[in-house]
């Protein structure tokens, strides 16, 4: 269903800021702490811009949240004033076990503290060679940061609005969501979610 839209006429200081009052009302409303529902809102709005085909809303990037990293507080961690996890969300190794891919280190462990195996990172829990080619920078700071909320929601929005699809048409729809994790429950999870949040927004 339809949700409460981010205001595209608010003003403020760090890029999201300009989303703190509808976040925070929003946020109350569906369950979601307010940092994260900025970065959320704000990936819709530069989404909107910068590619308005693909019809992304902050109800689908707020589920993938929920269901990767319970919006950046999986393992203990907390989102700090400034969007980012502490301390940093670090998968499992994806070593082939518990029915994990099986993907040898590609950077290092730069980004994963890893130099075996690669690992998911962030709260929207990325890979390092998916952060390698969508990463972003939406908090301004320089820096592409998979343990930004911010930074990580506008990168999962890029990826999902990738070879032209359009998030309105369910079909696009649950193909992005399971390139994101192709998983069938997985999508399902997301897709309740999502459809839990654009219904509560609106009440």
């Amino acid at each position: 269903p339809t949700a409460a839209a981010p205001p595209w006429n608010a003003v403020g200081g760090r890029p999201s800021d300009v989303l703190a009052s509808w976040a925070s009302q929003v946020g109350s409303r569906v369950g979601v702490p307010a940092v994260a529902m900025q970065a959320y809102g704000y990936a819709e709005m530069r989404l909107a811009q910068s590619m308005p085909g693909c019809v992304l809303r902050w109800t689908t990037l707020a589920a993938i949240g929920k269901v990767e990293s319970g919006h950046g507080s999986a393992n203990g961690a907390v989102l700090g004033a400034n969007g980012v996890a502490t301390p940093e969300i670090i998968g499992l190794p994806l070593d082939g076990n518990g029915g994990r891919m099986r993907i040898m280190d590609t950077e290092d462990g730069a980004l994963d503290d890893d130099a075996t195996y690669d690992r998911a990172v962030g709260p929207m829990q990325f890979i390092p060679t998916t952060w390698a080619q969508d990463g972003a920078d939406a908090d301004g700071d320089g820096v592409k940061n998979p343990h930004s909320i911010d930074d990580a929601a506008l990168a999962a929005g890029n990826y999902l609005c990738k070879g032209g699809r359009n998030l309105s048409v369910p079909t696009d729809w649950w193909n992005a969501i399971l390139s994101y994790n192709d998983v069938r429950p997985y999508a399902q999870s997301v897709f309740d979610t999502a459809n839990k949040y654009g219904t509560d927004s609106r009440t």
